[in-house]
């Protein structure tokens, strides 16, 4: 349309309208990013639940099994903090590799300890059906979750992943090694079939944690 200017009778053009829009940025996370965070969630709240229920059951059975199984489940707790963190700007990310490594040191330490007092007689277990029903529990979840880290890590080059998908197996076996103890226990009333597949465990976590402090890949990942 054009305007008309009556002095000079001469026919000014408009300006052309421009079809103008609000760009609004669209979210577009990262998708590796968000599912790391809602795996980290997940497993941040099933370890407290984890370790509350265990060491509670521990107290009350005077079980060495479910006493290692829960703090495990506490150290599990730390190493998911530790692959939160990650997200953080600046982060030191060769402190946090060597954080993950002191915990693999530290689980392998509680196993061993705790199946050494089994066998020394040290302490005299009771049986345990909350014990048994939260490591059946922990049998289902713990390796879901470590198969899903094990995934990502390898996408994303996470080391700290990769060393808390090894946490997150080695609860997994620990809850089947203190299941079978607590059966074993509940049925036989034999308290030390646990303790020694424990210890079996505990050179593949100096092993992983030897790895981690170096800076490298977990081998199961």
């Amino acid at each position: 349309m054009k305007a008309f200017d009556k002095e000079h009778q001469i026919a000014i053009p408009e300006p052309p309208q421009r079809n103008c829009r609000t760009v609004q940025p669209s979210p577009n996370p990262d998708p590796q990013r968000r599912r790391l965070i809602v795996l980290q969630s997940i497993t941040l709240a099933w370890m407290l639940a984890e370790c509350v229920v265990a060491l509670w059951a521990a107290a009350r059975a005077h079980s060495p099994a479910l006493l290692g199984f829960g703090f495990d489940s506490l150290v599990e707790l730390l190493s998911a903090i530790l692959v939160v963190l990650t997200l953080a700007p600046r982060v030191d990310r060769k402190a946090i590799d060597r954080a993950a490594g002191v915990l693999l040191f530290a689980l392998a330490a509680v196993v061993a300890l705790t199946s050494v007092l089994a066998m020394a007689g040290k302490l005299e277990p009771r049986p345990s059906p909350l014990g048994i029903f939260i490591t059946a529990a922990a049998l289902l979840v713990m390796p879901l979750l470590a198969w899903e880290k094990r995934k990502l890590a390898r996408r994303t080059a996470n080391q700290v992943l990769a060393a808390d998908a090894v946490q997150s197996a080695a609860c997994a076996y620990l809850a089947f090694v203190a299941l079978g103890g607590l059966i074993v226990n509940a049925v036989f009333h034999f308290a030390l079939a646990d303790a020694v597949a424990a210890l079996t465990a505990t050179p593949i976590l100096i092993r992983e944690g030897r790895r981690a402090l170096r800076g490298q890949s977990c081998g199961c990942c």
